[in-house]
């Protein structure tokens, strides 16, 4: 996995440095979350929906069994970040600069 996760971190890098062929901002930031690009609407086991990819073509997926847990998993919730948290939670928001927050 994390040969894989290298890999694609030297893909985006040669996408980004070659102008007209990085990729969409939702494919950037599922990939951002170690998250994998999936064609259909649901995702297969153990992986999560979380978001989309391809301009809104594909599913962003992200694996539940690794260390990127959704903050609704860990038992947090999103705000923004305008919000202030009074106990901050480990996990991942829809929205990028969102946080999570067990208590606001």
């Amino acid at each position: 996995m994390k040969l894989f996760s290298c890999l694609m971190a030297l893909l985006l890098f040669l996408l980004q440095a070659v102008p007209g062929l990085s990729l969409p901002k939702d494919t950037l930031r599922c990939v951002g979350y170690h998250g994998f690009c999936f064609h259909s609407k649901s995702c297969p086991e153990p992986f999560a929906a979380f978001g989309t990819c391809s301009r809104r073509q594909k599913t962003c997926c992200i694996d539940t069994t690794s260390n990127f847990h959704t903050c609704q998993d860990e038992g947090g919730h999103c705000v923004p970040p305008e919000i202030k948290c009074l106990q901050e939670q480990v996990g991942l928001c829809p929205h990028r600069e969102w946080k999570c927050c067990t208590e606001v």
